[in-house]
């Protein structure tokens, strides 16, 4: 059995994690970072402590009514990206132990639609 990073958790909830193969199970927000650990296999889980966390990046539609996923971007290990039931609790719990100005939305389907078109021009 893994041991967890927490001494104090704050949010449970179910969730999903997209690593490749896509994962069920839990993810706990608790004082020393951020867990994710597979409802079927104990041994897959991912755990991120709040000093290694980058940025918080929020997929973010329909003028913040809906955030169908979100990715917490490492210092060294790269992204991890998830999804859970309520989302916006998930971000609100993770927003007291990271730096609000670290929580960013990614860009839109017409931003990256503009920065490609952009981009070719600038090649030119």
């Amino acid at each position: 059995m893994v041991q967890s990073l927490n001494t104090k958790v704050d949010l449970t909830i179910d969730a999903t994690a997209f690593n490749g193969i896509t994962e069920y199970g839990k993810i706990m927000i608790g004082d020393a970072g951020f867990e994710f650990y597979n409802g079927r296999d104990t041994r897959k889980y991912i755990q991120i402590p709040w000093n290694e966390v980058d940025t918080v990046i929020a997929s973010v539609m329909f003028k913040g009514k809906w955030i169908p996923r979100y990715a917490v971007k490492t210092k060294q290990n790269g992204t991890f990206t998830f999804a859970s039931k309520e989302p916006k609790k998930v971000l609100r719990a993770v927003r007291e132990y990271v730096d609000p100005a670290n929580m960013v939305q990614s860009l839109s389907f017409f931003d990256v639609i503009k920065r490609a078109v952009v981009s070719i021009g600038k090649k030119k």
